[in-house]
């Protein structure tokens, strides 16, 4: 019972019956015993054979699997996360690699553009802009009073797709899933939020189906306030909640993370998530060409939170590895839909401005390549197709192995394909992509493109945070996250094109970057909690496992 809590401690102890088999975190539908049957007056309302799980996630996964499109996979899984939520975390947890695309990217984003659509029953919270002066009340609505996690989008730049409204509340579902599966953070302590202040999407504010607030957005000291007002309700409710930000559109996501990494316990995982695992990529990559960072020149193709995100953390590893700030920042390069960002072009943000450097402008980028010749091409515009055959070529011919992340999400939005990033560099890239690739067969060889998916970094960190209940969220715990997965990757591995370690292994993953990112907080004061005796075993004894639990 330890290893996964009680999960009636925080619910009606005395539910029984319907009630029972009503509540996904409780049920476990034909696998109640016949003893477990007589003592929650379930006799009659079950089939007469008692099941194992197993042999009910034999069923679910012949089910699923028999399903033509993924939508309608989606769609099947999210309604059994509604009935059976053990049953489902065992399925995904068992099967990570076929269901991951399935629960997340790229699936998750046709599933968040048709939400409305296919809305069955309520997950997580909706705090809206009519909620405003009575958020703290709203909240304590919510059945368990202890969260470990919280991650809370406004909907308005959900992945490559723009401003969704209150559909994006798929992310926040599919990424605390994610959280479960992948770290073993414990599903009945989670809760996904999406604050509804509007959309300017004309043709969900047209659609009569649309399930959020039918108005433009609300923008400015309004919006600002209701904000404030969400984050000082969480610190009074939920005190011990790591809260996330995701798919915050770029002009809000990067000043809310300044406003209040220093005061809440919170991170943005578009842009310091994204980071830190582009860094893990690029570390792998160093390892393996005896190489290093200080000796890359980067190139990115946008300029938003993500590629500001990425950077920074570039930045900040440099750093730890003794070279000063001003150093740290050379050799890292801006290009934007203005072009490449330089010293005095005009309407430059602060976030730009460190990342611009003393050249002349130029607005073709395959130009750029050629003039600042980079080693590394990273793209995070949400722009298919910029990285071009001539790109990819031009990249060849100035690196022997040119180091090429494709990172937009989903797969329609991709700079470029795995298989034109090999075909085109012949067999030279070095690949990562945002959403997955299938194997390449290119000269004798298969390569398989390792996906840049955040999922290899939030969970593990939000596991650490949540063990050491650490105060803040530092940019050091996302270099030490980067550092970590990247050494998990072997020899074998790159030579096969792999950047990442395979997700079967991820919960050994998160396992080991929440305890190198514990040991941190413990090391530098930031714990709220006494250092425990043995970190990895604690984490390890605390991690949810989706096992039905006895009732008698």
């Amino acid at each position: 019972m330890s290893r996964n809590d009680n999960p009636r401690k925080d619910m009606q102890s005395d539910l029984k019956g319907v009630a029972l088999l009503y509540n996904p975190l409780l049920n476990k539908g034909t696998a109640f015993s016949e003893q477990e049957r007589k003592l929650l007056d379930l006799e009659g309302l079950l089939p007469p054979h008692i099941s194992t799980q197993s042999e009910q996630k034999m069923k679910v996964l012949s089910t699923v699997r028999s399903l033509d499109t993924n939508m309608a996979k989606y769609i099947y899984l999210m309604s059994l996360q509604d009935r059976n939520e053990t049953l489902f975390y065992r399925l995904i947890t068992d099967e990570i690699e076929e269901f991951m695309p399935i629960i997340y990217t790229p699936t998750v984003g046709q599933a968040c553009q048709e939400y409305g659509h296919i809305f069955r029953r309520p997950r997580g919270m909706y705090i809206s802009y009519n909620d405003k002066g009575c958020i703290e009340t709203i909240l304590r609505n919510w059945p368990r009073k202890e969260v470990d996690v919280i991650v809370v989008t406004d909907g308005q730049r959900i992945l490559g797709l723009g401003d969704l409204g209150a559909d994006g509340m798929g992310i926040p579902v599919g990424k605390l899933s994610l959280y479960t599966v992948c770290a073993g953070i414990n599903p009945r302590k989670t809760i996904p939020i999406t604050i509804d202040v509007g959309t300017n999407n004309e043709e969900l504010l047209e659609d009569p189906l649309y399930i959020g607030l039918r108005h433009k957005r609300i923008t400015g000291k309004d919006y600002d306030e209701l904000i404030d007002e969400f984050m000082k309700a969480v610190a009074k409710v939920f005190p011990n909640a790591l809260v996330q930000f995701e798919d915050f559109a770029n002009q809000n996501a990067y000043r809310l993370l300044e406003k209040y990494r220093n005061h809440y316990c919170c991170f943005n995982d578009d842009i310091q998530g994204t980071g830190s695992v582009v860094l893990a990529g690029l570390f792998t990559a160093m390892k393996n060409l005896k190489s290093s960072l200080s000796e890359q020149r980067i190139l990115f193709y946008g300029a938003g939170s993500a590629a500001i995100g990425i950077a920074e953390d570039i930045t900040r590893a440099k750093e730890m590895a003794d070279l000063n700030s001003q150093n740290a920042k050379e050799n890292i390069y801006l290009f934007d839909s203005r072009g490449l960002v330089v010293k005095g072009r005009d309407h430059l943000t602060p976030n730009k401005e460190q990342f611009a450097h003393p050249i002349e402008g130029e607005t073709n980028f395959i130009e750029v390549v050629h003039q600042l010749k980079p080693t590394v091409i990273i793209g995070v515009a949400g722009q298919p197709n910029v990285f071009t055959k001539a790109v990819i070529e031009a990249m060849a011919n100035l690196n022997d192995h040119p180091i090429i992340f494709a990172l937009s999400n989903p797969t329609t939005k991709s700079e470029c394909t795995a298989e034109e990033a090999y075909r085109w560099s012949d067999g030279k890239a070095i690949f990562a992509s945002g959403s997955p690739f299938d194997s390449v067969e290119f000269k004798g060889k298969t390569f398989y493109p390792g996906q840049g998916n955040n999922a290899y970094i939030f969970p593990g960190l939000g596991l650490g945070i949540v063990i050491s209940r650490a105060s803040r969220v530092v940019d050091e715990m996302l270099v030490i996250a980067a550092q970590t997965l990247g050494e998990m990757v072997s020899q074998t591995d790159f030579n096969e094109g792999r950047l990442y370690p395979p997700l079967t292994n991820i919960r050994e993953i998160s396992l080991k970057i929440a305890t190198a990112v514990a040991e941190y907080v413990f090391d530098n004061n930031l714990a709220q909690v006494p250092r425990p005796e043995n970190i990895e075993q604690t984490i390890r004894a605390r991690a949810y496992l989706p096992e039905y639990i006895s009732y008698v």
